[in-house]
């Protein structure tokens, strides 16, 4: 807390009073505080050094500048709020002041908004600091209810893993047994507790009839050899009311992604992917791209979603 002599003593200054009521409405920089009050930076600044020395107010880095604010130790009441609440009252250019103040903000707001324009119809494709599809699967998956998943050709278990934040309980089925022994080392390391791996093939899934409420096959259809029965058997293994989601490639020609990935199947396209799920008995059907990959061979990736009735 402030010394109270020291207060008083830095306060006795109308122009400290000044930039006071400023900083307990808004942070400003010093550049900000010079074209509100019209005065001097040296000035500025030796006033802000004064109020800093008595513990009035604090900064933090912003960029090239610092913004000033009241410090957390005073600007909550005591002697301080007395004092600014009737400065504002008997300060001639109190008024004059918050309105340019307000005046300032504006401006920094604008040009951040000018930003936005600036780049409005190419945000999403360009890079954007803390954007990344991880984050987003990560904030979306939040949104679930809690279930029992099961992650058909999970492989390392990577979703896997996302998807047993959130559930009940996570069933992760794969072929290959070293990815089993991956993704269990990946659980154990992260003290998941609700992630079980299953070696099984997609098409004969190791979990029992109406065992599961969301069934996910992120990138591993392509994989299957029949891929309408991976589809028949999460008919089978989910609830009644419980829903499939198909992440997966569209239909493509890049041949060498069987040498280079294993894939058994060249994507799919919307209308493939729509009668395998309703040929299965699922309604409400629905389909969409919703990635294009910009670098050759500039792969697309189709969402389909479909519920199995209650």
């Amino acid at each position: 807390m402030p010394s109270i002599i020291k207060t008083l003593r830095v306060v006795a200054d109308p122009n400290r009073l000044r930039i006071l009521l400023l900083l307990s409405a808004e942070e400003l920089s010093v550049a900000e505080l010079q074209e509100i009050l019209t005065m001097g930076q040296s000035t500025i600044s030796t006033h802000l050094s004064q109020l800093k020395q008595a513990g009035l107010v604090e900064d933090r880095r912003t960029g090239k500048s610092n913004l000033y604010r009241l410090s957390g130790a005073s600007g909550g009441g005591g002697v301080l709020a007395v004092l600014l609440r009737e400065a504002k009252a008997e300060l001639p250019e109190a008024a004059a002041d918050q309105a340019e103040m307000r005046r300032v903000v504006k401006k920094r707001q604008d040009k951040m908004r000018s930003f936005f324009d600036s780049v409005a119809g190419r945000l999403g494709k360009d890079y954007v600091p803390g954007r990344s599809w991880k984050s987003l699967a990560e904030a979306l998956l939040r949104l679930l209810p809690p279930m029992v998943i099961a992650d058909l050709g999970a492989g390392e278990g990577a979703f896997a893993l996302l998807l047993a934040e959130r559930a009940t309980r996570v069933i992760a089925v794969d072929t290959s047994a070293r990815m089993i022994e991956v993704g269990r080392e990946q659980a154990l390391r992260h003290g998941v507790t609700n992630l079980e791996y299953r070696q099984g093939d997609m098409e004969e899934v190791p979990i029992g009839d109406a065992e599961v409420d969301l069934v996910f096959f992120s990138q591993s259809l392509h994989h299957a050899l029949h891929p309408e029965r991976a589809v028949d058997e999460a008919w089978r293994i989910l609830k009644p009311g419980g829903r499939i989601v198909i992440l997966d490639l569209a239909k493509h020609r890049f041949e060498e992604a069987r040498e280079l990935y294993a894939d058994e199947w060249l994507g799919f396209s919307e209308a493939e992917l729509e009668a395998m799920l309703e040929r299965s008995g699922f309604g409400s059907v629905q389909t969409s791209v919703v990635h294009k990959e910009p670098e050759t061979p500039q792969f697309q990736t189709l969402l389909v979603v479909g519920d199995k009735p209650a």
